[in-house]
């Protein structure tokens, strides 16, 4: 909307909406991830019976992840810069330990952590600018964990857009957190996305859920494989 002192994006929720808590979570974490992410303006929760949040308008269009997509590079930079976010104490997140521990079949100590992550890497939560930056947005379900759980969340998101793993993995070699996490660690977490893409599919099969589901399970098969040598 165009308001006295520009263009604002504002976001609402009406408040008595199962979902409200997730206006709330993006407007604590708001000063946290302005380094990355529009910043948050204002909050009204209780606007009329509405929980409206006032961004930072960022001029730019959805991220294309498709193999070969020049925005790749601009997405990965800003994943990796994420990953040396400090999840604060005190930040409304959930546990990646707690969050994953249904759908881990190992230890899930593994994915614990004091990185900040945004865990939903879906194209459209990715803003490519005129300068060809990116920019997260969509803070609804942040977590705390291990600074590798967000590369891997994309790896499934480039598969899912049509990359082979092997080269999925590739496109994430280069961040920090991805280096130095542990085979073991990897291997879990794709298993366990192997799981929650299969819930999902199950209790809402549309097809890019569906395309998820089988991204998570392509992926798993190539991690076996890797183990196999």
């Amino acid at each position: 909307m165009d308001a006295e002192a520009g263009r604002v994006f504002v976001k609402g929720i009406r408040g008595d909406h199962r979902t409200v808590i997730t206006q709330d979570r993006e407007a604590e974490l708001g000063p946290h991830v302005r380094p990355v992410a529009p910043a948050v303006l204002w909050h009204l929760p209780d606007a009329g019976g509405w929980n409206v949040l006032g961004f930072e308008y960022v001029e730019g269009r959805h991220a294309d992840y498709a193999p070969g997509s020049p925005d790749l590079p601009a997405v990965v930079d800003v994943m990796a810069r994420i990953g040396q976010i400090h999840c604060p104490d005190t930040a409304p997140v959930r546990d990646a330990r707690r969050s994953f521990a249904s759908y881990v079949d190992g230890p899930a100590e593994l994915l614990g952590g004091d990185t900040l992550l945004h865990t939903d890497y879906n194209p459209e939560n990715v803003l490519i600018t005129a300068n060809g930056g990116a920019r997260l947005i969509d803070w609804a379900w942040p977590g705390r964990g291990a600074a590798w759980i967000d590369p891997c969340v994309l790896v499934v998101r480039l598969i899912a857009a049509g990359h082979a793993p092997e080269h999925a993995e590739g496109c994430v070699g280069g961040v920090p957190a991805w280096q130095t996490a542990s085979a073991e660690g990897i291997d879990v977490f794709a298993a366990a996305s192997v799981r929650l893409w299969a819930e999902i599919a199950e209790n809402d099969p549309q097809p890019w859920k569906r395309d998820m589901a089988k991204a998570a399970q392509q992926w798993r098969d190539f991690r076996i494989q890797l183990r196999a040598g």
